[in-house]
């Protein structure tokens, strides 16, 4: 009797491994190209200055995109209006766009691990929950358990897509530490990838984020920030701001360190925005320092029309920590100006604010 040679290859789940392989040459490619890709668009090429001075990363506008049809074509100034080669040039030959942003292999690639890890990250956060109901509360009173967890979340995700950003001026956060002051951390918003960059920075201590109320809403992040204690203001509710202030100074005189997006909402196009005071008043009242962070090149790996990160942050994302700056002996003002001109130090010319 011949027996049948066994077809291995029948039982390799072909779909993932060609997922995983080409993310990962997309990941290479991004690496060590100095725009998104090694080549651009021909098209591009060919293009006047006006529109072929369009950054990495950024939007295309009216202004950049008029003459890429001839002066009577309609200015691009949407996602619906990112075509063709402008797209590809943007974000990769494999990008195509979903109306919730623009995907290329490995912006699904990041999307995957970020969910998958968000299963267990979920499991994990729900397994804390009953156990501080059974505590009540009292063997982690700051919650640094689920921040932990936060804090694992991230750290694997940006391990398993290449984007542990640079991180420069760490010797900053020694003295701090080794003080064991807690502090006031304060950065420009660019990116989905923020979150986890502050954690990657900041290290393995206890840090709660000052967000806005809408995120709870967000599946997964909105448990993440609750369970974890994070602070969440409500605009519309001036009690919850009063809150919110009350809860971030507790925090500080428990040693806990805190942290803040001051411009309120993410850059479009990854240049510095005016600061909204709120945060500051927090460090301010309890006499905390307050670090600068400048975050360098993640509105390139994610601009604001990507539905996920559309690239390894490693090539390009960099944190500048800088020198803590004592907000005792200066009013509330003159903080909020000493730290926005620190962070701006930070940021090349095509994140600095418009004049």
């Amino acid at each position: 009797r011949i027996s049948k040679p066994i077809n291995k290859m029948k039982h390799v789940p072909i779909i993932p491994l060609l997922v995983v392989l080409v993310s990962v040459v997309h990941v290479q490619v991004g690496a060590f190209a100095p725009s998104p890709f090694r080549q651009r668009s021909d098209v591009l090429r060919k293009l006047r200055p006006s529109a072929a001075s369009i950054t990495d990363g950024e939007q295309p506008t009216a202004a950049s995109t008029s003459s890429i049809n001839g002066s009577n074509a309609t200015p691009i100034t949407s996602i619906k209006q990112l075509q063709g080669s402008i797209l590809r040039a943007q974000a990769g030959p494999l990008a195509f766009k979903t109306k919730y942003g623009v995907l290329n292999p490995f912006a699904i690639w990041y999307g995957s691990v970020s969910i998958g890890l968000g299963l267990v990250w979920f499991t994990a956060l729900t397994i804390y929950q009953l156990f501080s109901y059974v505590t009540r509360g009292k063997l982690d009173k700051n919650r640094l358990i689920p921040n932990i967890l936060n804090q694992t979340w991230g750290t694997l995700l940006m391990l398993f897509t290449y984007s542990f950003p640079r991180i420069e001026g760490a010797d900053n956060l020694e003295k701090l530490y080794n003080e064991g002051r807690p502090a006031m951390f304060v950065a420009n918003h660019n990116s989905w990838m923020d979150i986890p960059f502050l954690g990657h920075t900041i290290g393995w201590r206890n840090y709660k984020i000052i967000s806005k109320q809408e995120l709870g809403k967000v599946p997964i992040l909105g448990k993440a920030i609750r369970v974890a204690g994070n602070i969440m203001v409500d605009r519309k509710d001036k009690r919850s701001g009063l809150r919110a202030l009350k809860a971030g100074i507790q925090y500080l005189k428990n040693g806990v360190h805190l942290c803040t997006f001051p411009e309120g909402t993410r850059s479009r196009t990854g240049r510095l925005q005016k600061f909204k005071n709120g945060a500051f008043k927090m460090a301010h009242k309890a006499g905390a320092p307050v670090v600068a962070l400048s975050i360098v090149g993640a509105h390139k790996a994610h601009p604001v029309w990507g539905m996920f990160p559309l690239r390894a942050a490693r090539p390009l994302c960099k944190i500048v920590v800088h020198e803590p700056i004592e907000s005792e002996g200066k009013t509330e003002d003159e903080l909020v100006e000493a730290v926005r001109e620190t962070m701006m130090a930070g940021l090349p010319d095509d994140q600095q604010p418009l004049k």
